[in-house]
């Protein structure tokens, strides 16, 4: 269990009011690109309506996912521990880091095994799988438009330059299943917005699409640091600009930091399909959005960078160490 400091009580408090005015973009409409760039450069953050995912694939998956993390924890262990991939509890990463939320992880890739599974759900394992798939394969097709439109607004050429990253076979893209149990009686009398679900970070892919159940937690920083509650929605999605897309448009857009608080009544379940590039792919700003600045990063693998993120905490300036420092 996480419980903060005071000083970061307090910031957390000032963060209970709701924000409402999260950009909301709505894929159908033609003016959709300007808007989705105009929310990446002020926010790194927006919601999402008339998406295109079917209603069926979020409910399937969020029936079966339910009935997993329902399962006595000895079950759920069978699908761990992470190697990387695969069921895990409390902690976060390789580094300290602890949560309030217990997940599963999961290649996106073609080579996705799911064995772990078939020792709890047996025949049932097919349906997991056949959920899993059909929902990714929906929001991978959402990711890919919502970085061409990206390219589009940004009147940048080849308009796939983002998303031939995620399409490749060599893609190194992940799925998360969070669920955050309800605070147990004995923590009561802890404050629900002093328990941390999930700890604040920047995601550090190209680019992550976010749907969760109907229960508040996730909280987004604004740039000048104050920390705002996002009102659930359990029929949008939520787009955030990762570290990648932050580097390849030198700075422009920036990644989103941002945390889940756990709620002390009800369950909280979110899906995420982080979009990364093949792990030999070099990222660095493009060209054609430099306009004769200079660049603000080194070039870097994803491998690299990935390597370097998961060894830092969550909470750390994973970019820092990749920032080129100006000259005095």
């Amino acid at each position: 269990m996480v419980v903060l400091s005071k000083p970061a009580m307090e910031q957390l408090s000032a963060a209970t009011t709701l924000f409402p005015e999260v950009p909301l973009i709505d894929l159908s409409k033609p003016d959709s690109k300007n808007l989705i760039v105009k929310a990446c450069e002020e926010f790194g953050f927006f919601k999402l309506i008339n998406h295109g995912v079917p209603t069926e694939f979020i409910t399937r998956l969020e029936s079966e996912a339910i009935k997993f993390f329902s399962l006595p924890l000895s079950e759920k262990e069978k699908a761990g521990p992470l190697d990387p991939f695969g069921y895990g509890n409390k902690k976060i990463g390789l580094n300290g880091d602890v949560g309030w939320v217990e997940y599963i992880l999961l290649t996106t890739s073609s080579k996705s095994n799911y064995h772990k599974f078939s020792s709890i759900f047996g025949e049932a394992a097919e349906k997991f799988r056949c959920a899993v798939n059909d929902y990714v394969s929906a929001v991978k097709k959402m990711a890919y438009e919502i970085l061409e439109m990206l390219a589009d607004g940004l009147k940048i050429q080849p308009r796939n330059v983002f998303s031939k990253l995620l399409m490749d076979e060599e893609s190194d893209s992940l799925f998360r299943l969070n669920h955050y149990p309800p605070c147990p009686e004995h923590h009561q009398e802890l404050n629900e917005r002093n328990l941390i679900g999930f700890g604040e970070h920047t995601d550090p892919q190209i680019i992550s699409v976010l749907r969760s159940n109907n229960i508040s937690g996730l909280q987004i920083s604004l740039k000048d640091g104050n920390w705002i509650s996002i009102p659930p929605d359990q029929n949008s999605f939520f787009i955030n600009v990762g570290d990648s897309l932050q580097v390849m448009t030198n700075g422009r857009f920036k990644s989103i930091r941002h945390r889940v608080i756990a709620n002390n009544s009800k369950p909280r379940l979110s899906m995420i399909y982080f979009g990364g590039p093949p792990l030999s792919e070099k990222i660095a700003p493009l060209p054609s959005l430099m306009k004769g600045e200079d660049s603000l990063y080194k070039e870097f693998t994803w491998y690299e960078y990935k390597k370097s993120a998961y060894k830092s905490r969550l909470a750390d300036n994973r970019l820092g160490l990749f920032e080129k420092i100006a000259a005095s």
